[in-house]
């Protein structure tokens, strides 16, 4: 099978995945199974256009390795969003959206869920791409980025369950979490989520040249990136979060990093009235 046809599929199949997400969530009124679908869709497809043979007459050791790689982030990943929507909650950035869109609420919905395909399709052929390194066997580079997105997945399941633990304190009621990587990160678990698809374009990266289409790879995490810190993730969740906390999260903003992990900046807090 040619690549224009895998891409053509896998763009046709996203497309049609994310229709279905809109219908679901539209009929339950639960935003929540948008991310879980997108997740458990961008993983599965990503897997299967690693597996899938194009120019070698066998499925190759990388080709496997890649393929696990992706179903052990989408899985965990879905199945984390998907139990959260289950009982009952929900993504602001979603309700925020329904405010501001209201009567057109619909049909716009269609339209964002159709951008988010596009980008599931960007990060399915950098995951494609990693898997299609024609280089022989598994190299250092290969067991770097396992190790890479081993990493990642372990710190955002770390961030996702001292987040749930922080909020069913009762005694946490109103606060803004910043126990543990949450004192390091204002959104650890997005920085981990980036990182994640950093390990694919190391697995895909040829520095020797012999694979120049690898590096076509880094638009994963740049793609990520992205949406994450200017787009889609930190503008409209901390726009919530300066509406439902105040000041505690303005406090928050002023001594911890947004998205890269670092120390707390308690002196600038101070200065700017940040802690009192």
């Amino acid at each position: 099978m040619t690549a224009p046809i895998v891409i053509v599929a896998l763009a046709v199949c996203l497309s049609a995945t994310m229709i279905g997400a809109w219908l679901i969530a539209l009929r339950t009124g639960r935003s929540g199974w948008i991310d879980a679908i997108w997740s458990f869709a961008t993983g599965a497809f990503g897997a299967a256009a690693a597996v899938i043979p194009l120019a070698e007459s066998q499925i190759s050791m990388r080709q496997v390795f890649v393929a696990i790689l992706a179903l052990f982030w989408s899985l965990r990943l879905g199945l984390h969003i998907s139990i959260r929507t289950a009982r009952g909650g929900d993504d602001p950035r979603y309700k925020q959206l329904r405010e501001e869109w209201g009567g057109s609420f619909k049909r716009r919905l269609f339209w964002f869920l159709q951008i988010q395909a596009l980008a599931a399709l960007a990060l399915a052929l950098s995951i494609m791409l990693a898997a299609h390194n024609p280089a022989p066997g598994l190299g250092i580079a290969d067991w770097t980025g396992f190790a890479v997105l081993i990493v990642a997945v372990a710190g955002e399941t770390i961030a996702d369950r001292q987040l749930s633990a922080f909020r069913s304190n009762p005694a946490n009621k109103g606060k803004v979490c910043d126990v543990g990587l949450w004192g390091i990160s204002r959104h650890p678990n997005y920085f981990f989520e980036w990182l994640g698809w950093l390990a694919y374009a190391i697995i895909a990266i040829d520095l020797k040249g012999a694979y120049p289409w690898g590096w076509l790879a880094l638009a994963g995490p740049l793609l990520m990136y992205w949406l994450l810190v200017h787009a889609s993730g930190i503008p409209p969740l901390e726009a919530h979060m300066l509406r439902s906390r105040g000041k505690a999260f303005r406090d928050y903003q002023q001594r911890v990093n947004a998205f890269w992990p670092g120390p707390q900046h308690w002196a600038n807090a101070r200065n700017n009235g940040g802690i009192r």
